[in-house]
């Protein structure tokens, strides 16, 4: 791996930076693997061994190798995200600022695929919302099915510019800004962002992260807390972020506490405070985070108004089997049913209103003839009573039925039930008297076959 001189040189005299050793480091073709596990479906490791904990996230693990993901079937039941080490420092950034046992509304503004999204909703309450976005559309769609997998129901997935967020004055208890940038930290975990990288490329990011920070602050009230980061290791879009976040927008710095065994550099740029991950120092890549809490006022947020109806009792009377709480409501989208809980119903209803939305809640599925079609959505949420119907599947029945094959079980019961996997839902599948059709998304199905070493 032939590294940018440019960035080489760039680098010099940046607290914790040692050139041998990066370059070294980089050079050894070494990874490191971790994953985060999803404390609302499992509570604890997933794989056989002694694999060491991520010290700064309470869900976090190394794994001692890297297994083939695609074919395990706890991975497709949202059991756990496969997600770099470094990032999850999110949790202390998250832990050490605000007040999680309450009620909370939380913005993921660059959130595709969905790896922060996901460890955001395992450390806030059930009775908080998170607001997870992606610009783009077509990573918008990778983060929805990300958050179904995840089973979470306080979750609303959105396609929107960062400069549309200004229509949500002051909505916002914490922002979560994971900028683009120009990649940098990923160097080992993706050579080609080697050939994309110069210093014209860092400017026009910081550019850019200035631009999608000044335009996403209206909508974090006053005392809210940004949290910053990239994986970048450039001071223009790092350290020369939050001195501009500072001076320019009236932002306080918030200083973390960090063990000294982390190995974690803190750098202090005036009153504010960054941390920088070096994978020389630890074992994670290239990251840095700075965290500040909003001082001005701003706008206060214009009062809601009711735009959508939930369905009437009636019409809701065939739903409530299929959900294990009564404090969901019915909406209606396009032919569609999805549940919202009661207590985020108004939010839920004034995104729906105000913003692009790709999903919200639990999709349910669709009514036909007052019978409900289920979807894969509510396969995956922790909303599924325990009196609806499962098969287990064994290993090589799972990555049949993740393969979207046919299935020939045995003593099953017939009509709708759960494919499950060492107790946990896989998907739908329908047991007539002569076949079981398969109703796992052919979006999501596992397209190659396992080798047999796998």
């Amino acid at each position: 791996m032939q590294l940018p001189s440019a960035l080489l040189q760039s680098l010099q005299g940046l607290p914790g930076f040692d050139e041998t050793a990066f370059t070294d480091l980089h050079q050894s073709g070494a990874l490191v693997t971790s994953i985060r596990i999803n404390p609302h479906k499992i509570s604890g490791m997933p794989f056989a061994g002694d694999h060491a904990p991520v010290p700064w996230s309470h869900y976090g693990y190394y794994l001692n190798k890297r297994p083939s993901f695609t074919f395990d079937p706890l991975f497709h039941a949202g059991c756990y995200y496969v997600q770099e080490a470094s990032s999850m420092f999110l949790e202390q950034a998250l832990r050490q600022t605000t007040e999680l046992t309450g009620p909370l509304k939380v913005l993921d503004l660059c959130a595709a695929p969905g790896g922060k999204t996901t460890h955001i909703q395992s450390l806030i309450s059930k009775e908080s919302l998170l607001v997870s976005n992606e610009v783009i559309r077509s990573r918008a769609a990778v983060l929805k099915d990300n958050v179904i997998k995840w089973g979470a129901h306080n979750i609303a997935v959105t396609n929107n510019d960062p400069a549309d967020f200004s229509a949500l004055p002051g909505f916002f208890d914490v922002v979560v800004v994971d900028a683009p940038c120009s990649g940098s930290g990923l160097f080992r975990r993706d050579e080609e962002a080697i050939g994309e990288w110069s210093p014209n490329n860092v400017e026009l990011c910081s550019q850019r992260q200035q631009r999608i920070l000044a335009d996403v602050l209206p909508a974090l009230k006053e005392d809210g807390i940004l949290i910053y980061s990239t994986c970048s290791y450039s001071r223009q879009e790092d350290e020369d972020i939050l001195q501009w976040l500072g001076n320019t927008l009236d932002m306080e710095g918030v200083e973390l506490a960090t063990a000294p065994d982390w190995n974690i550099v803190t750098v202090k740029t005036g009153s504010n405070f960054g941390y920088r991950f070096w994978p020389h120092r630890l074992r994670g890549e290239g990251f840095f985070m700075g965290v500040f809490r909003k001082k001005s006022a701003g706008e206060k947020p214009e009062k809601y108004r009711p735009k959508t109806k939930p369905l009437s009792s009636k019409d809701a009377g065939p739903l409530r089997s299929w959900i294990k709480t009564a404090e969901q409501q019915f909406v209606a989208f396009g032919g569609r049913i999805y549940t919202w809980s009661a207590n985020l119903y108004e939010a839920f209803d004034l995104l729906a209103g105000k913003m692009k939305v790709v999903y919200s809640g639990v999709l349910l599925g669709e009514l036909i003839r007052d019978k409900l079609i289920p979807d894969h959505a509510l396969a995956m949420s922790s909303l599924i009573p325990d009196a609806i119907a499962g098969t287990g599947l064994s290993e090589a029945d799972a990555i049949r039925y993740l393969q979207r094959k046919d299935l020939v079980l045995e003593t099953v019961k017939k009509g709708w039930q759960l494919a499950l996997f060492s107790g946990h839902p896989l998907g739908w599948m329908n047991v007539l008297p002569n076949r079981i059709n398969n109703y796992y998304p052919k979006e999501l199905r596992i397209l190659k076959e396992r080798a047999p070493h796998e």
